[in-house]
């Protein structure tokens, strides 16, 4: 049996530099969905977190694509699916987050608070969580989510994209737009991810780095590079280094996203809870996680001039991978094996 797939090892987007502009977007949308449906069981259930949390990035990954590839896809064809994975990937929200807040939060806490109230909030976050995989098999099981399935696949087989009328209103954008599609990928490739870098750059340069606000929009706008920085790894050599120097600041960011959570979700665990001893022990570990955050926001700096000096693989061209020849359009994987990418795996 294949071995599944973990997050640290998952296999980028089997696209090359000889393909089209619509060849690759073919191909990144038929890996992330065979990848999310090599996940799908394990989603089931909290024994193994990594299940929803590999099935919604799937989602997330194609939504992702969908916004890159808007310079050459209207974004009203493909907004209706971009709608559904962002249902999806909504309905997984809740329990991916209740895992992390038990599997990471209450976990490293274990026995380091010189407070009670440990073992009756991990009974109410275990609680909420059996609620949360119920909300989650309630979804995998529904109509809708299966006539996603369905009707995705055969519009990614049938390469739907490329069937679309150009409207009066936008007629010089979109026949622009049309135009593109048959074009190489390399150099759509590497102006979608230097505009989405240069935004990242003016905004990490001009933000205010003590606005939970504006770190917010910027984790998101850093998410957005990493996604697209990723769809095009293997085109350009070097592209894993690039990423791998933005680790230290995601890493950041995530903590400081980690506190918001844990926030929220405590206001909703302990949603009319009166024992004191509970509330103490959420209120220390609200102290922690923002204690964690702080200590991190002093190696901004650092982990931002990693970033910004970084060598950027995608403004040379003799940084292009050998490897021309790429898969055209493949049959969307029905029934994938686990931890497989149906077949753009090789």
């Amino acid at each position: 049996m294949a071995t599944r797939v973990s997050k640290k090892n998952r296999i980028p987007p089997p696209i090359s530099s000889g393909q089209t502009v619509s060849e690759a977007f073919g191909t990144i949308l038929r890996h992330r969905f065979d990848y999310m449906l090599s996940w799908e069981e394990a989603a089931r259930s909290w024994m193994r977190i990594e299940g929803v949390h590999q099935t919604r990035v799937s989602c997330r990954g194609m939504r992702s694509a969908m916004r890159i590839f808007r310079y050459a896809i209207p974004s009203r064809v493909c907004k209706p699916w971009a709608d559904e994975l962002r249902w999806a990937g909504g309905e997984l929200g809740l329990a991916r987050d209740l895992d992390v807040f038990i599997s990471e939060a209450l976990s490293h806490l274990r026995g380091r608070l010189p407070l009670p109230g440990e073992r009756k909030i991990k009974r109410l976050a275990e609680h909420h969580r059996a609620q949360a995989y119920e909300a989650v098999n309630a979804m995998l099981d529904s109509d809708r989510y299966n006539k996603f399935k369905e009707d995705y696949s055969r519009w990614v087989e049938a390469a739907g994209w490329e069937d679309w009328e150009i409207t009066n209103n936008d007629r010089k954008k979109e026949e622009k737009q049309r135009r593109r599609l048959t074009e190489n990928v390399v150099p759509f490739a590497s102006k979608v991810i230097n505009k989405q870098e240069q935004r990242v750059l003016k905004m990490g340069t001009d933000m205010d780095r003590d606005s939970a606000e504006e770190m917010h929009r910027f984790r998101i706008e850093c998410k957005k590079l990493r996604y697209a920085a990723e769809s095009f790894t293997t085109i350009f050599d070097g592209m894993h280094k690039y990423i791998h120097h933005m680790k230290g600041l995601q890493d950041l960011l995530g903590v400081m996203n980690d506190v918001a959570v844990t926030n929220r979700l405590l206001g909703q665990i302990l949603k009319g809870e009166k024992d004191s001893d509970v509330l103490r022990y959420a209120g220390g570990v609200i102290g922690w996680r923002t204690r964690q955050y702080h200590e991190y926001k002093k190696t901004f700096d650092d982990h931002w001039e990693e970033f910004v000096y970084a060598r950027h693989p995608w403004r040379n061209n003799s940084a292009l991978t050998k490897k021309k020849d790429g898969p055209k359009r493949p049959s969307v994987s029905r029934n994938p094996q686990p931890g497989g990418v149906g077949r753009n795996s090789a």
